[in-house]
């Protein structure tokens, strides 16, 4: 009985011995497939890593080759600049602008008319119209130079275009016994018209220009500088006014000059003008020149 028991036991202990005996190779095998495996990969990481320092090495290495060239081209820009700067023109900071004070001698084309002449014998109420001032006059006036750019818009280098701003006082003279003469006076009294026997007032015979011009100005950095105006726009006032009791004209002036740096910002110069008007205002003419000299100051 007992050897019937372990009979059986026996065979299934042989059995799974037999079992594994067989799968002892597999186990093995695969253990040993992964560790190959494990095994390339940590080779193949060894290796990127190694070609990874490599070719930081070989970036180095370039640039260390490379340094003296971008060196040298930098020296190359360097000196093409210092080349550049030391050529350009050195500009002097200079004061530009120039307030101006002038006066002189001025002469009109013809007299200046338009008042009542004291000293004419026409019918009542209409005595000859005749000259209160001479052709001759002095003037006085002040001005600004204000500067727009150094080069004429690029069509001239060293050539200053400016903007000037002018105010003229012209005296002409003074005329005795301004208004109706003793006969016209004695002929309004006839008619009730009660006058002084004679008028001792007397009218200053003057005139006030304003002016504004384009200034060309030559010669920029030097102490000597001569200048023009082509052509300017002019506005007269006269004093008295005409019969028509008229007393502005518009007109135009053109004008040269020159300057002379004296002593730091301070210019004397000499300038002659024509003045043109668009007409005669009610017969009164208002052309002529003025010639004269001027002081500035530069700002």
């Amino acid at each position: 009985m007992s050897k019937k028991i372990y009979t059986p036991c026996a065979i299934a202990a042989a059995a799974l011995t037999l079992a594994g005996v067989a799968a002892a190779p597999e186990v093995q095998a695969h253990s040993k497939a992964e560790r190959v495996a494990e095994a390339a990969s940590n080779k193949a990481d060894a290796l990127e890593a190694q070609l990874q320092a490599v070719q930081n090495e070989l970036a180095s290495l370039r640039a260390a080759v490379n340094a003296p060239h971008n060196d040298s081209e930098k020296v190359q820009e360097l000196d093409q600049w210092m080349q550049q700067v030391k050529s350009a023109p050195v500009k002097v900071e200079t004061k530009d602008n120039m307030a101006f004070f002038r006066g002189g001698y001025a002469r009109y084309e013809q007299k200046r008319g338009g008042t009542l002449d004291p000293s004419g014998s026409g019918a009542p109420f209409g005595a000859t119209v005749g000259s209160i001032g001479g052709h001759d006059a002095w003037y006085f006036g002040a001005g600004f130079d204000f500067s727009i750019n150094d080069d004429l818009f690029g069509l001239m280098d060293n050539t200053e275009l400016l903007a000037e701003l002018l105010i003229d006082y012209r005296q002409l003279g003074t005329k005795k016994s301004n208004g109706l003469s003793p006969q016209e006076t004695a002929v309004l009294a006839s008619l009730g018209v009660n006058l002084p026997a004679a008028n001792t007032q007397s009218a200053t015979v003057n005139q006030l220009s304003l002016a504004a011009s384009p200034k060309i100005k030559f010669m920029k950095g030097s102490a000597f500088r001569p200048w023009i105006i082509p052509v300017g726009f002019e506005l007269s006032i006269i004093s008295p006014p005409s019969d028509a009791i008229t007393v502005l004209n518009p007109g135009m002036q053109f004008g040269a000059g020159a300057d002379y740096k004296l002593w730091k910002d301070i210019y004397i110069g000499a300038d002659a003008r024509w003045h043109q008007a668009l007409g005669s205002v009610d017969g009164v003419n208002t052309n002529g020149v003025t010639a004269g000299g001027y002081i500035g100051f530069g700002f």
